[in-house]
């Protein structure tokens, strides 16, 4: 009975964002009425793992003795969420009864669900959950269908991958060995998409390399059918592949919302492409659990915003802040959660509600007031936050006509990864390694970096003035420069530079007066 009082403890993790928070799985046997309890802030999910637990254990041949069970998730005042806890909360009552010896528990982190048969189901978080083990310097026990993600934590920490309860019972007592599993890679990076399947477009085109080259924000505007879906869903075919750092962190993204299927990792950047009925917690984070939204799930990636002022205003707000600080912050009232939100925002819209405000012999139905109304769904603060603003015309039946057009995403692609190594590069040799494209440089480096010319200056101080840039703006015409002058393999800032980052801001307000 002396043996039966006695603390067993098993440690799991929980879920802050994508970190992963060390949890104590604290079990006692104790006498008294039979009863399981289960403490620690848990949620329903948490609060349900008695019966999956006790039926699980009856099914590999074990019964929990007629005793007092408790189970303590320590620290008590975080939050546990999730179906995660079985696995540990399993392992520390056998280890409890004598099923498994204590001792071999103690250099792992435990984290998995459990079917009523003992067969260990998937479960989200596992990449943060080995990532976070190897830091404590454990290894981890994981679903066998995980495996492969928790491999890419590191080449040399131990993991367990079961299948079932009975597997890992007769690893320990050496009577089978699990292997390591080894990292899963999604394949298919090409998804069929090219550049070359548009007709027509050509200045567009041009646009979407330099966005891809700097990492710079988009909107197009133009009538419907004018190919500003199939420009953006391009995007990603130029844009050159993750790199490892880039990989893992929007694995992590990917891995907490359940969405790392088979946990298999690519290196393709996420696209991500919301409907406009997308409500706030969907875009940006939130709802009861503060799941990742869109914009984080797009992190490293691209985030495209087809009928742009369609989205309603409050949600389209909501974009500020993670645009700038490139993270998005959930508060609750008991904790903050933190989400990476490094995205390209690419938006499409229609200049007025009825599509043609500016085309070649239309007039708007509902008069001068129709692309003013419109347009001003979308707030000013936000549209300063896009660098590049293109019109993107009809696309005419002598274009449509015209053979296929011989330059295609690999070569374009080809230019794109040659600009952004020299930004690697110029950053690096800065001591800002942590800045991968022109986009994220801050102000104080940019003037470094960015300074033109004598006749470049001149120009963007005349057209400050005129265009009324805020100090932001002004900025970004001097990023978006700058990535101009890297496409052409040029150390300074001319004049023609600054001229044509100039021409891709204020188009909405050209078509507003053309309207």
């Amino acid at each position: 009975m002396g043996a039966l009082n006695m603390v067993s403890r098993v440690t799991t993790v929980a879920f802050e964002g994508i970190e992963a928070r060390a949890v104590d799985v604290q079990v006692q046997i104790s006498p008294g009425l039979p009863a399981f309890a289960i403490v620690g802030l848990a949620d329903k999910a948490v609060a349900e793992s008695r019966e999956r637990v006790r039926a699980a254990l009856t099914a590999v041949g074990l019964a929990l003795p007629p005793k007092r069970i408790t189970v303590n998730l320590a620290p008590a005042d975080l939050p546990k969420e999730g179906s995660h806890y079985d696995l540990p909360i399993a392992l520390a009552l056998m280890a409890a009864i004598g099923a498994v010896p204590a001792d071999a528990l103690d250099g792992y982190v435990v984290i998995g669900e459990l079917a009523l048969d003992g067969s260990i189901f998937d479960v989200s978080g596992v990449l943060p959950a080995a990532i976070g083990a190897n830091a404590l310097e454990r290894g981890l026990i994981c679903p066998a269908g995980c495996g492969g993600e928790a491999a890419w934590a590191s080449a040399d920490m131990d993991i367990l991958a079961p299948k079932n309860l009975i597997s890992l019972v007769n690893h320990f007592s050496g009577a089978q060995v699990l292997g390591r599993p080894q990292p899963a890679m999604r394949g298919g990076f090409q998804d069929g998409l090219d550049l070359a399947d548009i007709k027509g477009q050509e200045s567009a085109k041009r646009v979407l390399e330099v966005v891809a080259a700097g990492g710079h924000n988009l909107l197009m505007v133009g009538p419907p059918g004018a190919g500003k879906s199939m420009l953006a869903a391009r995007l990603p075919s130029i844009l050159p592949p993750l790199g490892p750092a880039e990989m893992l962190e929007v694995s992590m993204v990917r891995s907490v919302a359940g969405m790392l299927a088979g946990g298999a990792i690519s290196q393709r950047r996420p696209f991500r492409n919301p409907h406009h009925s997308a409500s706030m917690a969907a875009l940006v984070g939130g709802g009861a659990k503060a799941r990742p939204g869109e914009v984080s799930l797009a992190h490293n990636g691209v985030l495209f915003l087809d009928e742009l002022p369609e989205f309603n205003p409050q949600v389209l707000d909501s974009l500020r802040q993670p645009l700038e600080a490139g993270e998005t912050v959930i508060a609750r009232a008991n904790h903050r959660v933190r989400y990476p939100s490094r995205i390209q925002l690419v938006a499409a819209m229609n200049p007025c509600r009825c599509g043609m405000a500016g085309q070649p012999g239309h007039s708007c139905r509902r008069g001068e007031r129709c692309a003013a109304d419109y347009q001003a769904r979308v707030s000013g603060p936000l549209l300063d936050r896009i660098d590049i603003q293109i019109e993107v015309p009809a696309v005419s039946a002598a274009d449509l006509s015209l053979p296929a057009p011989a330059e295609g995403s690999a070569e374009v692609a080809a230019r794109v990864a040659r600009a952004r190594e020299i930004q690697a590069a110029r950053f690096a040799d800065m001591g800002a390694g942590d800045i991968r494209t022109n986009s994220q440089c801050a102000p104080p480096l940019l003037e470094r970096i960015a300074a033109p010319d004598s006749a470049g200056g001149a120009l963007l101080r005349e057209a400050a003035e005129a265009l009324r840039l805020s100090a932001r703006g002004y900025h970004r015409v001097l990023r978006v420069a700058r990535t101009l002058a890297d496409l052409e393999g040029r150390q300074s800032i001319a004049r023609i530079h600054i001229a044509e980052a100039l021409s891709y801001r204020g188009v909405l307000a050209a078509l507003s007066a053309a309207a």
